[in-house]
């Protein structure tokens, strides 16, 4: 039962994670219904997700401070204090910018808001503070705990999959760049402006910006930490948010025909959908959407009236089975961006990482496979399929593509390579686009498949 005190991003910030630990609904959305709940202004909602992000990063090392002062395991103590925990001593060893006072008085504050024992605020307050006199002999981040095993913050599945996958030292470095907070990247829509005329606007503001690494159309702001509403050039459909790993998956359905027809088959926010009316704007392409989830569908239809709003687009509110059953003519190209467990993108989504398990691989894999069925079906003679995920597992990216090609001979695997832009040529492996997660982009894989006429 809630109290009379007020509810602050510090309350917001201790509520998502406790409800994270009992729903696998993404933190995002969870985190949505508490700010709206809380009435949080803009800056504390900025605050709470920092501090909801920076938990979700230092899980473990944060535990093994609590743990330090704690008499009793954690898993013992009550969820709301566990999290108030965890959130207080991130402010207090992560942000610099907080005074240590205000952190620990702050967190104890938002303990009132659901009236917990007053043995409990007492219980936090003296943690925290204890660890304020203790921090020179507290452990740093990723130091080895007890047994001698560095504390990396994923689950031991994860990473001993990772390690039998790709060595142990590409597992330490994929937690590594997991662990830091990734800088925000945009792709320019190249009908609406320039980069030399935008960079401007973002210098007029003071902030920075550079290339992207790999993709042409990317920008980099490594500082930026706002609202991305209130970028310069929002309203007028200038940029979308999108990683370089999925700006560069759009190039692999080149080559683009003259009054051909693209099927954008798993739309979701429509960031593919959006670059792919850029990347055909003189080629008369039909294209079409299909996203069955509601959220999505809101925001994909949003996107497309921002940045595109005189390009029509045919969209599908259902799943790919429904549209197929529409009786739609040949497609040329199909983008499948698939569902999948996301764990290419843990530096930006960190609760993945935690709401994911090994069991979980088959269920995505079985989507992917009749998802991938059910395109070819609706393709051209001589079409292309493009199969996209955000994962680093085989079980969704190359041992979807290895049984589908056993099931569709008629299909053989197209190289990537020459498709991308000469940095990017060097994360295709076996002719698949496959970067793994780094400081410039997201773990991805993509797979280029060309039915053969035969």
């Amino acid at each position: 039962m809630a109290g009379s005190s007020p509810k602050t991003a510090r309350f917001a910030a201790i509520e998502t994670l406790c409800r994270l630990q009992r729903s696998p609904m993404p933190v995002t959305i969870l985190f949505e219904q508490l700010a709206v709940e809380c009435a949080l202004s803009g800056s504390d909602r900025h605050l709470a997700m920092n501090l909801i992000y920076g938990v979700l990063r230092q899980r473990q090392h944060l535990d093994r401070i609590a743990g330090l002062f704690c008499r009793q395991p954690l898993k013992k103590l009550h969820p709301f204090v566990h999290q108030a925990l965890a959130v207080g001593l991130y402010q207090l060893f992560f942000l610099d910018r907080i005074p240590a006072s205000a952190a620990v008085n702050e967190t104890v504050k938002a303990m009132k808001v659901v009236r917990l024992p007053q043995r409990l605020q007492g219980f936090v307050n003296g943690v925290l503070r204890e660890s304020i006199r203790q921090r020179q002999d507290i452990p740093a981040p990723g130091a080895p705990d007890a047994a001698g095993r560095p504390v990396l913050n994923h689950p031991d599945w994860l990473t001993e999959r990772w390690e039998r996958y790709f060595g142990r030292q590409e597992m330490l470095r994929i937690c590594q760049v997991n662990n830091g907070q990734p800088a925000l990247v945009l792709r320019l829509n190249r009908l609406a402006v320039v980069r030399d005329a935008f960079c401007a606007l973002l210098a007029e503001k003071g902030i920075a910006a550079s290339q992207g690494a790999c993709a042409p159309d990317a920008v980099i702001l490594p500082d930026y930490h706002g609202p991305i509403r209130d970028l310069p050039g929002f309203a007028q459909g200038f940029f979308q948010v999108q990683d370089e790993s999925a700006q560069l998956a759009s190039l692999l359905l080149a080559p683009f025909s003259p009054r051909g027809r693209i099927l954008d088959a798993c739309a979701g926010l429509g960031g593919k959908t959006c670059h792919l009316l850029e990347l055909t704007a003189e080629t008369q392409t039909e294209m079409y959407a299909v996203e069955p989830e509601a959220r999505r569908l809101l925001q994909l239809r949003e996107n497309l009236e921002r940045l595109h709003p005189q390009s029509p687009v045919t969209i599908h509110a259902g799943s790919l089975q429904d549209f197929s059953a529409t009786g739609p003519a040949p497609f040329d190209a199909i983008l499948i961006d698939a569902p999948c467990s996301g764990t290419g993108v843990i530096r930006r989504r960190p609760d993945i990482r935690w709401n994911r398990q090994a069991a979980d691989l088959d269920a995505y894999q079985q989507t992917q496979r009749q998802i991938l069925d059910q395109a070819a079906l609706l393709l051209a003679p001589d079409g292309i399929i493009v199969y996209a995920t955000c994962s680093l597992e085989p079980e969704e990216n190359r041992m979807v593509i290895s049984h589908f090609l056993h099931r569709h001979p008629e299909f053989g695997l197209s190289d990537c390579g020459p498709l991308l832009p000469g940095p990017a040529r060097d994360l295709v492996a076996d002719g698949c686009f496959q970067p793994r997660p780094s400081l410039s982009a997201d773990g991805f894989f993509a797979a280029r498949l060309v039915r053969r006429l035969i």
